[in-house]
């Protein structure tokens, strides 16, 4: 059975879902999608922690269905702009499991991860991407060994 790691960019997966499709991505049929392809062995999900009821009580569901939770502070500067990004603890995550697993599985739309997948290859890991097809970077899809768009039954 093929040991799966998962990797959750939860805000860039909120906002590329809510534009796209005005919906939620659905993190159980996510789950049960992997579960049936593999043994998800770990599953982190990376969030900004802006301490607010509702993020809470959604990070605890995570939790429930066995993500493990990582948070970041959201930090507001003093020029209005926000900065709260988990690209490079996502990153070397990564690398810490690609030596435990036969598949690593990206949750996001980010381009930056694309020298990520490439390593992963280098390495003799293979990589899913899901993602929302007209907000993932090409650069992203084409670096993935699998890209699974987010539609249809992975919508709440």
């Amino acid at each position: 059975m093929k040991r799966l790691a998962v990797f959750v960019d939860v805000q860039n997966l909120y906002y590329t879902v809510r534009q796209a499709h005005g919906r939620h991505f659905d993190y159980g049929v996510f789950l049960r999608q992997l579960q049936a392809r593999g043994e998800v062995t770990e599953a982190y999900a990376y969030a900004i922690d802006r301490g607010d009821a509702k993020q809470q009580q959604f990070q605890q569901i995570l939790r429930n269905l066995g993500f493990t939770v990582k948070l970041k502070p959201f930090i507001q500067r003093s020029d209005g702009s926000a900065k709260g990004d988990w690209d490079v603890g996502i990153t070397i995550d990564v690398l810490d499991a690609a030596s435990r697993v036969d598949e690593v599985v990206l949750a996001s739309g980010d381009g930056d991860f694309d020298l990520l997948l490439d390593r992963l290859r280098a390495l003799g890991v293979d990589s899913c991407v899901y993602g929302v097809p007209a907000l993932t970077a090409q650069s992203l899809i084409r670096a993935a060994g699998r890209f699974v768009p987010v539609e249809g039954e992975l919508l709440l």
